[in-house]
Protein backbone atom coordinates (compact mmCIF):
# COMPACT_ATOMS: atom_id res chain seq x y z
CA UNK A 1 0.00 0.00 0.00
CA UNK A 2 1.38 3.01 -0.82
CA UNK A 3 2.02 6.53 1.29
CA UNK A 4 -0.99 8.51 -0.17
CA UNK A 5 -3.23 5.27 -0.23
CA UNK A 6 -2.60 4.27 4.01
CA UNK A 7 -3.31 8.32 4.16
CA UNK A 8 -6.78 7.89 2.08
CA UNK A 9 -7.73 4.43 3.96
CA UNK A 10 -7.28 6.14 7.57
CA UNK A 11 -9.13 9.52 6.52
CA UNK A 12 -11.74 7.45 5.35
CA UNK A 13 -12.11 5.42 8.13
CA UNK A 14 -11.84 8.76 10.65
CA UNK A 15 -14.73 10.02 8.35
CA UNK A 16 -16.99 6.57 9.04
CA UNK A 17 -15.96 5.59 12.02
CA UNK A 18 -15.05 2.23 10.95
CA UNK A 19 -11.61 2.43 13.23
CA UNK A 20 -12.40 0.29 16.25
CA UNK A 21 -9.58 0.95 18.42
CA UNK A 22 -10.01 4.62 18.46
CA UNK A 23 -11.22 5.89 21.63
CA UNK A 24 -14.15 7.59 22.57
CA UNK A 25 -13.76 11.63 22.41
CA UNK A 26 -15.84 14.50 24.06
CA UNK A 27 -15.55 17.62 25.21
CA UNK A 28 -17.78 19.38 28.51
CA UNK A 29 -19.65 22.31 28.35
CA UNK A 30 -20.87 23.06 32.26
CA UNK A 31 -22.72 19.87 32.80
CA UNK A 32 -23.53 18.65 29.10
CA UNK A 33 -20.62 15.98 27.33
CA UNK A 34 -20.61 16.37 23.80
CA UNK A 35 -19.46 14.08 21.30
CA UNK A 36 -16.00 14.71 19.11
CA UNK A 37 -15.39 12.80 16.19
CA UNK A 38 -11.93 12.08 15.05
CA UNK A 39 -10.53 14.75 12.76
CA UNK A 40 -9.09 13.67 9.11
CA UNK A 41 -5.24 13.51 8.96
CA UNK A 42 -3.34 16.97 9.16
CA UNK A 43 -1.54 19.96 11.15
CA UNK A 44 -4.46 22.07 13.14
CA UNK A 45 -3.27 25.57 14.22
CA UNK A 46 -5.76 25.89 16.88
CA UNK A 47 -6.61 29.79 18.88
CA UNK A 48 -6.94 29.50 22.47
CA UNK A 49 -8.25 32.27 24.73
CA UNK A 50 -5.77 34.98 25.67
CA UNK A 51 -7.19 35.42 29.14
CA UNK A 52 -10.95 34.79 29.13
CA UNK A 53 -11.40 30.96 28.91
CA UNK A 54 -14.93 31.70 27.64
CA UNK A 55 -13.15 33.12 24.25
CA UNK A 56 -12.56 28.94 23.24
CA UNK A 57 -14.74 28.22 20.25
CA UNK A 58 -16.75 24.93 19.82
CA UNK A 59 -14.95 24.22 16.25
CA UNK A 60 -11.45 24.72 18.90
CA UNK A 61 -12.90 22.35 21.50
CA UNK A 62 -13.78 19.95 19.33
CA UNK A 63 -10.63 19.66 17.39
CA UNK A 64 -8.24 19.44 20.38
CA UNK A 65 -10.85 16.52 21.69
CA UNK A 66 -10.65 15.08 18.59
CA UNK A 67 -7.30 15.58 17.64
CA UNK A 68 -4.63 12.29 18.13
CA UNK A 69 -1.82 14.45 19.44
CA UNK A 70 -2.15 18.31 21.19
CA UNK A 71 0.87 19.99 20.70
CA UNK A 72 1.31 23.00 23.05
CA UNK A 73 4.38 26.07 24.36
CA UNK A 74 3.63 24.74 28.63
CA UNK A 75 1.82 21.56 29.59
CA UNK A 76 0.96 23.56 32.84
CA UNK A 77 -0.81 26.58 30.55
CA UNK A 78 -2.55 24.03 28.43
CA UNK A 79 -3.96 21.12 31.02
CA UNK A 80 -6.08 24.19 32.58
CA UNK A 81 -8.16 24.80 29.49
CA UNK A 82 -8.31 21.11 29.07
CA UNK A 83 -9.68 20.29 32.40
CA UNK A 84 -11.97 23.32 32.07
CA UNK A 85 -13.59 21.67 29.22
CA UNK A 86 -13.16 17.83 30.08
CA UNK A 87 -10.85 16.86 27.68
CA UNK A 88 -8.22 14.07 28.13
CA UNK A 89 -5.72 13.68 25.71
CA UNK A 90 -2.64 14.60 27.24
CA UNK A 91 -0.84 17.37 25.71
CA UNK A 92 3.19 17.39 24.57
CA UNK A 93 5.33 20.26 25.14
CA UNK A 94 6.98 21.63 21.79
CA UNK A 95 8.66 24.99 22.17
CA UNK A 96 11.72 27.02 20.92
CA UNK A 97 13.55 24.72 23.36
CA UNK A 98 12.93 21.30 22.27
CA UNK A 99 11.81 22.31 18.64
CA UNK A 100 14.93 20.47 16.90
CA UNK A 101 13.80 17.25 18.86
CA UNK A 102 10.50 17.48 19.00
CA UNK A 103 9.56 18.51 15.63
CA UNK A 104 10.77 15.39 13.88
CA UNK A 105 8.24 13.64 16.22
CA UNK A 106 5.32 15.40 15.30
CA UNK A 107 6.26 15.51 11.47
CA UNK A 108 6.50 11.36 12.04
CA UNK A 109 3.22 11.38 13.29
CA UNK A 110 1.98 13.90 10.62
CA UNK A 111 3.66 11.32 7.51
CA UNK A 112 2.00 8.51 9.48
CA UNK A 113 -1.24 10.21 8.87
CA UNK A 114 -2.09 10.97 12.96
CA UNK A 115 -3.74 14.76 13.81
CA UNK A 116 -1.66 16.54 15.27
CA UNK A 117 -3.54 19.78 17.26
CA UNK A 118 -0.98 22.51 17.34
CA UNK A 119 -1.80 25.53 20.30
CA UNK A 120 0.30 28.63 22.43
CA UNK A 121 -0.33 29.49 25.31
CA UNK A 122 -2.48 32.39 24.68
CA UNK A 123 -4.37 33.89 20.94
CA UNK A 124 -3.51 32.10 17.49
CA UNK A 125 -0.52 29.87 17.32
CA UNK A 126 2.51 30.78 14.85
CA UNK A 127 1.92 34.65 15.75
CA UNK A 128 4.90 35.47 17.58
CA UNK A 129 5.84 31.75 18.59
CA UNK A 130 7.84 28.85 16.82
CA UNK A 131 4.90 26.83 14.97
CA UNK A 132 5.79 28.68 12.27
CA UNK A 133 9.02 26.03 11.70
CA UNK A 134 6.42 23.14 11.85
CA UNK A 135 4.07 24.10 9.63
CA UNK A 136 6.37 25.12 6.98
CA UNK A 137 8.16 21.89 7.04
CA UNK A 138 3.96 20.43 6.90
CA UNK A 139 3.39 22.27 4.36
CA UNK A 140 6.64 21.32 2.37
CA UNK A 141 6.07 17.62 2.95
CA UNK A 142 2.14 18.35 1.57
CA UNK A 143 0.36 17.58 4.72
CA UNK A 144 -2.68 19.28 5.32
CA UNK A 145 -2.45 22.70 7.33
CA UNK A 146 -6.04 24.17 8.58
CA UNK A 147 -6.50 26.80 10.39
CA UNK A 148 -9.13 26.59 13.64
CA UNK A 149 -9.47 30.82 13.99
CA UNK A 150 -10.28 32.12 17.45
CA UNK A 151 -8.58 35.05 20.06
CA UNK A 152 -5.55 36.64 19.12
CA UNK A 153 -3.88 39.76 21.28
CA UNK A 154 -3.56 41.97 18.04
CA UNK A 155 -6.63 42.26 16.34
CA UNK A 156 -8.78 42.09 19.68
CA UNK A 157 -5.80 45.26 20.75
CA UNK A 158 -6.85 46.96 16.70
CA UNK A 159 -10.51 46.94 17.59
CA UNK A 160 -10.26 48.36 20.65
CA UNK A 161 -8.37 51.19 20.28
CA UNK A 162 -10.41 52.76 17.84
CA UNK A 163 -7.58 53.52 15.03
CA UNK A 164 -8.34 53.02 11.42
CA UNK A 165 -8.15 49.55 10.30
CA UNK A 166 -8.53 48.96 7.20
CA UNK A 167 -4.26 48.84 6.80
CA UNK A 168 -2.53 47.82 9.86
CA UNK A 169 0.87 45.67 10.35
CA UNK A 170 1.72 43.64 13.26
CA UNK A 171 5.42 44.07 13.92
CA UNK A 172 5.41 41.52 17.00
CA UNK A 173 7.99 42.49 20.59
CA UNK A 174 9.53 45.45 20.41
CA UNK A 175 13.52 45.50 21.31
CA UNK A 176 14.67 45.84 25.05
CA UNK A 177 16.86 48.31 24.36
CA UNK A 178 16.55 52.01 23.54
CA UNK A 179 18.64 52.91 20.66
CA UNK A 180 17.25 49.39 18.96
CA UNK A 181 13.90 50.38 19.91
CA UNK A 182 14.17 54.19 18.55
CA UNK A 183 15.60 52.27 15.41
CA UNK A 184 12.33 50.02 15.14
CA UNK A 185 10.07 52.91 15.67
CA UNK A 186 12.12 54.94 13.13
CA UNK A 187 11.68 52.14 10.53
CA UNK A 188 7.93 52.53 10.28
CA UNK A 189 7.33 56.48 10.83
CA UNK A 190 6.31 57.09 7.14
CA UNK A 191 4.16 53.51 7.34
CA UNK A 192 0.24 54.56 6.47
CA UNK A 193 -1.14 51.98 8.73
CA UNK A 194 -2.18 51.39 12.11
CA UNK A 195 0.67 49.19 14.09
CA UNK A 196 0.84 46.98 16.75
CA UNK A 197 3.27 45.85 18.98
CA UNK A 198 3.85 43.50 22.06
CA UNK A 199 5.80 45.41 24.85
CA UNK A 200 6.77 44.53 28.26
CA UNK A 201 5.01 46.55 31.42
CA UNK A 202 8.64 47.22 32.70
CA UNK A 203 9.22 49.16 29.74
CA UNK A 204 6.28 51.02 28.84
CA UNK A 205 6.78 54.02 30.41
CA UNK A 206 10.57 53.92 28.55
CA UNK A 207 8.79 52.92 25.03
CA UNK A 208 5.95 55.39 24.79
CA UNK A 209 8.76 58.22 25.49
CA UNK A 210 10.64 57.11 22.88
CA UNK A 211 7.58 56.66 20.75
CA UNK A 212 6.64 59.95 21.03
CA UNK A 213 10.09 61.60 20.41
CA UNK A 214 10.46 59.30 17.33
CA UNK A 215 7.08 59.44 16.16
CA UNK A 216 5.50 62.94 17.14
CA UNK A 217 4.15 63.78 20.26
CA UNK A 218 0.73 64.11 18.96
CA UNK A 219 0.56 60.57 16.79
CA UNK A 220 -2.47 58.99 18.05
CA UNK A 221 -2.37 55.56 20.25
CA UNK A 222 -3.42 53.43 22.65
CA UNK A 223 -2.20 50.90 25.58
CA UNK A 224 -4.09 47.91 25.59
CA UNK A 225 -3.29 46.05 28.77
CA UNK A 226 -4.44 42.58 29.72
CA UNK A 227 -7.18 42.73 26.82
CA UNK A 228 -10.15 39.78 27.89
CA UNK A 229 -8.94 39.54 31.46
CA UNK A 230 -10.79 40.94 34.72
CA UNK A 231 -8.16 44.09 35.01
CA UNK A 232 -8.31 44.94 31.15
CA UNK A 233 -7.70 48.10 30.20
CA UNK A 234 -7.66 50.40 27.31
CA UNK A 235 -6.41 53.83 27.40
CA UNK A 236 -6.13 55.95 23.94
CA UNK A 237 -4.76 59.68 24.14
CA UNK A 238 -1.93 60.75 21.61
CA UNK A 239 1.55 59.58 21.98
CA UNK A 240 2.73 62.26 24.35
CA UNK A 241 -0.38 62.23 26.13
CA UNK A 242 -0.10 58.53 26.78
CA UNK A 243 3.87 58.97 27.76
CA UNK A 244 2.95 61.15 30.48
CA UNK A 245 0.27 59.37 32.05
CA UNK A 246 2.57 56.22 32.58
CA UNK A 247 5.91 58.37 33.51
CA UNK A 248 5.75 57.40 36.94
CA UNK A 249 3.02 54.58 36.68
CA UNK A 250 3.57 50.79 37.80
CA UNK A 251 2.40 48.62 35.10
CA UNK A 252 1.28 44.73 35.04
CA UNK A 253 0.12 42.69 33.05
CA UNK A 254 0.58 41.71 29.18
CA UNK A 255 0.09 44.89 26.50
CA UNK A 256 -0.52 45.39 23.00
CA UNK A 257 0.52 49.22 21.90
CA UNK A 258 -1.25 50.53 18.99
CA UNK A 259 0.10 53.35 17.31
CA UNK A 260 -2.08 55.70 14.35
CA UNK A 261 -0.61 55.27 10.80
CA UNK A 262 2.01 57.75 9.41
CA UNK A 263 2.27 59.83 6.52
CA UNK A 264 4.99 60.41 3.85
CA UNK A 265 6.05 63.48 4.04
CA UNK A 266 5.62 65.77 1.03
CA UNK A 267 8.20 65.61 -1.30
CA UNK A 268 10.47 68.86 -1.79
CA UNK A 269 10.49 71.92 -4.38
CA UNK A 270 13.97 69.93 -5.73
CA UNK A 271 13.00 66.67 -5.59
CA UNK A 272 9.86 67.49 -8.09
CA UNK A 273 12.72 68.88 -10.13
CA UNK A 274 14.34 66.25 -9.93
CA UNK A 275 11.57 63.78 -11.41
CA UNK A 276 10.44 66.25 -13.56
CA UNK A 277 13.42 66.25 -15.53
CA UNK A 278 13.84 62.12 -15.20
CA UNK A 279 10.43 61.95 -16.74
CA UNK A 280 11.14 64.30 -19.92
CA UNK A 281 14.06 62.41 -20.68
CA UNK A 282 11.53 59.58 -21.92
CA UNK A 283 8.25 60.98 -22.20
CA UNK A 284 6.48 64.87 -23.64
CA UNK A 285 6.08 67.17 -20.95
CA UNK A 286 2.05 66.67 -21.08
CA UNK A 287 2.83 62.92 -19.99
CA UNK A 288 5.46 63.91 -17.85
CA UNK A 289 3.32 65.85 -16.04
CA UNK A 290 1.07 63.36 -15.48
CA UNK A 291 3.25 60.81 -14.13
CA UNK A 292 4.60 63.29 -12.16
CA UNK A 293 1.36 64.04 -10.69
CA UNK A 294 0.72 60.04 -9.95
CA UNK A 295 3.63 59.74 -8.15
CA UNK A 296 3.95 62.82 -6.19
CA UNK A 297 0.21 63.67 -5.64
CA UNK A 298 0.80 67.51 -6.65
CA UNK A 299 -2.13 68.92 -9.12
CA UNK A 300 -0.61 68.14 -12.76
CA UNK A 301 -1.51 71.79 -13.95
CA UNK A 302 1.11 72.93 -11.38
CA UNK A 303 3.55 70.32 -12.30
CA UNK A 304 3.05 70.92 -16.15
CA UNK A 305 3.92 74.60 -15.11
CA UNK A 306 6.56 74.25 -14.11
CA UNK A 307 7.58 71.68 -16.20
CA UNK A 308 7.57 74.91 -18.86
CA UNK A 309 8.99 76.83 -15.89
CA UNK A 310 12.43 74.56 -16.09
CA UNK A 311 12.32 74.21 -19.90
CA UNK A 312 12.25 78.59 -20.24
CA UNK A 313 14.73 78.98 -18.09
CA UNK A 314 17.01 76.46 -19.60
CA UNK A 315 16.71 76.95 -23.31
CA UNK A 316 18.47 74.27 -25.79
CA UNK A 317 21.94 74.61 -26.66
CA UNK A 318 21.98 75.53 -30.28
CA UNK A 319 23.17 72.97 -32.32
Amino acid sequence: MTRDTAKASTATAARDGSETDQPARSFRIGAHEIAARPLEPGLYLVSTPIGNLGDITLRGLETLAGADIIACEDTRVSRVLLDRFGITTRPYAYHEHNAERVGPKLMQALDASKSVALISDAGTPLISDPGYRISQTAIEAGIAVIPIPGASAPMAALVASGLPSDTFLFAGFLPSKDKARRDRYAGFATTEATLMFFESPNRLAASLKSAAEVLGTDRPAAVCRELTKAYEEVRRGTLGELAARYEDESVRGEIVLVIGPGSTPPPSEEDVDALLGKLTADLPAGKAATEAARLTGKPRKDLYARLLAMKAASPEEEA
